[in-house]
């Protein structure tokens, strides 16, 4: 049985926050990209297809291993 992918849960605290979704193999290319404005939430997932997620701007991310915020860039 396969193991349950992760979900990662993305909460934008200013407008225009971009989360990037990065794909697995030998070549890391992004491969999905959303925008979120403030208050907009979005649930991510880990899968065979996507390896890493990149949050650019300023946000709460919550997942099993805890809470971290990203900042916007200065």
């Amino acid at each position: 049985m396969s193991k349950p992918a992760e979900y990662i849960v993305i909460k934008a605290e200013e407008d225009g926050v971009n989360v990037i979704g990065l794909t697995r193999g030998s070549d890391t290319r992004f491969h999905h990209s959303e925008k979120l404005d403030k208050g907009e939430v979005m649930i991510a997932q880990f899968t065979e297809h996507t390896s890493a997620i990149k949050v650019r701007g300023k946000a709460i991310i919550q997942s099993q291993h805890g809470e971290v915020e990203s900042e916007t860039k200065k």
